[in-house]
């Protein structure tokens, strides 16, 4: 009986444990930190030995193989460990993927990839396609392929679930933008970054597709790094495509796919700004290559609902409105959060800095910025980017969302949009953004 050992006991790596044990392994988990009572219960459920608060080495070297959880980074010294004596390391995609015969579509992307991931798989579902969806967003993979039955699945996938794989081979992938982002686990460089991205369309064959962002600079100049068979689809606004592929023509989006064209009204999309046309224009591609009709397209896009804690729209207290967009995390996303609005704009910004380069964001905030309310433990980098454009009297520092919120609504005027949009991760204040953008949510709600 094959070993398998998984590092890392929550979404992730407690899937890859029951699949594993599904599949007839002798497996142990192992966590350095604490596991969470949910996470543990499902591991006794299934009878999967595990131990918590350190990794015992004797019962981890013994590993045929090692699944390693995507939040693990690859300069942990049992990682390192593992390398030096030769134990192949994969990720829980990978391993998963072994298992899976369903048609797969892959989302990876700095910005924009959750929106897209739910759009599709919004879009398959109302097309009447049993459709799994997972990776970095909901349930596991791997569980769901121990536990259910997809025709599809829809995955979202981050570069640190790309790092190990190797085999693992989409029929469509889907990469939104690549944009400086966790360059703290790719040495600081971004050229390590794209490539992580990049692995998601690799192993494409002659049957599958790569859809991309021709105005991405940085994808298209990754294209070069991947040999790939697949049928090529770019999407962009800059320029009309004579072969496949999605671009703009008078007010509407317009696809181009094995001779067919299709179009899609502007006006009629649920989900508003550029950057959203991106990926609604990725989705479509994916639901074409899918063989979904275009009145259902058409229908899906007009009736989809925005994702939590992305662009959500809360409540409207005082004629102001009050946006959540907790899951901005770094500067790409806050630029399209800014850049959709439409009405002056009191931004609520801060948390933990991951090495943000604010200047790209002075013209949009010289543009539609009322005021400023910092929320995190150390604000310096934001008041020296701003403090000049806004003034001294309209940037405020807070320490909690409800004290972000309500001096928010001191500087908002009637008309006005109070918008939650970090441009930093979380863990300065809060457990992760989705607590960010709930306490947020809360702290309105009592306005």
């Amino acid at each position: 009986m094959a070993r398998l050992v998984v590092l890392g006991g929550a979404e992730s790596g407690v899937g890859a444990a029951v699949l594993a044990k599904v599949k007839g392994f002798d497996v142990f988990l192992s966590d350095s930190g604490q596991i969470k009572s949910e996470y543990a219960a499902t591991l006794d459920k299934w009878g999967i030995s595990y131990e918590q608060g350190g990794h015992s080495r004797e019962k981890i070297f013994n590993a045929d193989e090692v699944v390693k959880s995507p939040g693990i980074p690859q300069t942990a010294p049992i990682i390192r460990e593992l390398r030096e004596k030769g134990i192949h390391i994969i990720s829980e995609i990978e391993f998963a993927a072994r298992y899976d015969s369903a048609k797969k579509i892959c989302i990876t992307g700095s910005n924009g990839k959750t929106t897209t991931t739910t759009l599709i798989h919004y879009l398959l579902q109302e097309a009447g396609l049993d459709a799994g969806l997972g990776g970095n967003i909901g349930k596991s993979y791997a569980l769901q392929v121990a536990t259910e039955k997809h025709d599809y699945y829809v995955l979202e996938i981050s570069s640190f679930q790309l790092d190990d794989t190797y085999d693992f081979r989409p029929d469509i992938a889907i990469i939104t933008n690549i944009t400086p982002d966790h360059l703290d686990r790719y040495d600081h460089k971004m050229e390590n970054y794209a490539k992580a991205k990049m692995k998601i369309a690799r192993n494409l064959g002659t049957d599958d597709c790569f859809i991309f962002n021709s105005d991405d600079e940085i994808t298209i100049g990754q294209l070069d790094s991947i040999i790939t068979k697949a049928k090529m689809l770019p999407f962009t606004q800059k320029a009309q495509l004579e072969g496949n592929g999605a671009y703009l023509q008078d007010g509407s989006i317009v696809i181009n796919y094995n001779s067919h064209r299709s179009s899609f009204p502007l006006e009629e999309l649920s989900l508003k700004g550029k950057h959203n046309v991106y990926n609604s224009m990725a989705a479509a591609l994916a639901a074409k290559a899918s063989g979904i009709s275009d009145e259902s397209i058409r229908l899906s896009l007009k009736s989809f609902s925005p994702i939590e804690h992305r662009l959500e729209p809360v409540l409207t207290v005082g004629n102001v409105l009050y946006i959540n967009d907790s899951k901005a995390t770094n500067v790409d996303a806050a630029w399209y959060a800014l850049e959709c609005q439409t009405r002056k704009v009191v931004w609520i910004v801060g948390g933990t800095d991951k090495g943000n380069d604010y200047s790209v964001l002075r013209g949009l905030v010289k543009e539609k910025v009322r005021a400023i309310v910092c929320m995190g433990v150390d604000n310096s980098k934001i008041h020296a980017a701003f403090e000049d454009l806004v003034g001294s009297e309209r940037i405020a520092d807070t320490l909690s969302a409800e004290a972000a919120v309500q001096q928010a609504s001191r500087f908002a005027e009637a008309g006005d949009v109070v918008l939650l949009s970090p441009c930093c991760a979380s863990f300065d204040l809060f457990k992760n953004y989705e607590d960010r953008g709930e306490q947020f949510k809360k702290a309105v709600r009592q306005l």
